[in-house]
């Protein structure tokens, strides 16, 4: 069995981040894998390809040349001797489905989105039953591929795309008189509300909240809304530290106390898990795997999306009480721990690829 993993771009975390771990499950059941990526945006996701030995190759196009990609696609696939295609997001999805089914080789299509365009879910519908089998990144996903592209039961399987790493370094406790480090990791996107982080600050100074604590409030990540939030920030009045993308997002998140989500939508969001494993409460929006993990008192706590109030209603309820924090956090990496085990997560990849071989059959 020859997979190619065929991917949008190289972009450092989103979907790109589990490709070294996933394509680890199907080679030690005895497929070759090989990624092949139709752009290469920020490149940051190539550096893990390469060091799991995975020869990643990078197509030089746009992102919108489709029929181009199609071709390169076809044929770098074809030279490589593929057997299956194993698709991820939605650019990757159609051209593999179509490629495919004029192949004639199977094709699984990992859904991660939350969000699809009216255009893209329409197509995707049309498309879906030329896949072999549909991958749902999260519960959340698994509902909505159903709901969405309506794809049967018998053709959808769960695979949660994350495994939770027991060598994590482990943020420290807060301790009297130091200053409540509040962090979060994450595309500056719309999706990811750090406008509504900002509305929630705002309102916290509107009503005149003075914290017991100091407080810094850090987002680690790069995007087409960082003017936006500087703006937005400045014009508030309140203090938001964007220091831009983080190398090494294990140990920012082992820096802080508070990890908040502020999302509008998500599908797995493997940063607010990455969180837990590292030993913190999480605040996030009720959207996506979160509303599953985060169990309000034990775990973190859960604030409805587009809600800069309960936000702000919740950050001034444990900067008034940042002992508990330690409390959460450790429950939180407990649940990260056991339930996404990577022995759990080569049980649900080693699943679905025994139900690939028997499909193949």
């Amino acid at each position: 069995m020859r997979i190619a993993y065929v991917i949008n771009s190289v972009e450092g975390g989103g979907a790109a981040s589990p490709v070294p771990a996933v394509s680890r499950v199907m080679r030690d059941l005895g497929a070759e894998v090989r990624v092949f990526a139709l752009t290469r945006r920020d490149g940051r996701a190539l550096a893990p390809m390469l060091k799991a030995g995975l020869d990643p190759l990078v197509r030089s196009g746009g992102e919108h040349d489709h029929p181009a990609a199609l071709r390169w696609l076809a044929a770098e696939t074809t030279a490589w001797g593929a057997t299956h295609l194993w698709t991820s997001l939605t650019r990757a999805t159609v051209l593999g489905l179509l490629l495919g089914s004029h192949r004639r080789i199977p094709v699984l299509c990992w859904q991660h989105n939350a969000y699809l365009k009216t255009g893209n879910r329409l197509l995707l519908r049309i498309l879906q039953s030329r896949a072999r089998l549909w991958i749902a990144d999260s519960r959340c996903v698994a509902g909505l591929t159903h709901e969405r592209l309506k794809v049967g039961s018998d053709r959808l399987l769960t695979w949660p795309i994350f495994a939770a790493d027991p060598t994590a370094p482990v943020a420290a406790p807060w301790q009297p008189g130091e200053t409540v480090r509040i962090g979060s990791l994450g595309r500056l996107h719309p999706a990811k509300g750090y406008d509504l982080l900002i509305g929630a600050l705002a309102l916290l100074r509107a009503y005149g909240f003075v914290s017991p604590v100091p407080f810094t409030v850090t987002v680690a990540g790069e995007g087409s809304q960082r003017q936006e939030l500087e703006d937005r920030a400045r014009a508030a009045g309140v203090g938001l530290i964007l220091p831009g993308y983080a190398n090494q997002p294990q140990s920012f998140l082992a820096g802080l106390h508070l990890y908040l989500q502020p999302s509008r939508r998500e599908g797995f969001c493997i940063a607010a898990h990455e969180a837990m494993v590292g030993g913190l409460a999480v605040v996030g929006s009720a959207v996506g795997e979160m509303a599953y993990s985060i169990r309000n008192g034990v775990t973190g706590y859960l604030v409805p999306p587009e809600d800069p109030a309960a936000l702000a209603t919740r950050l001034r309820g444990l900067l008034s009480r940042p002992e508990e924090l330690h409390r959460l956090g450790a429950e939180a990496r407990r649940y990260a721990l056991e339930q996404f085990s990577g022995n759990n997560f080569v049980a649900a990849g080693t699943a679905v690829f025994h139900r690939l071989c028997g499909e193949a059959n």
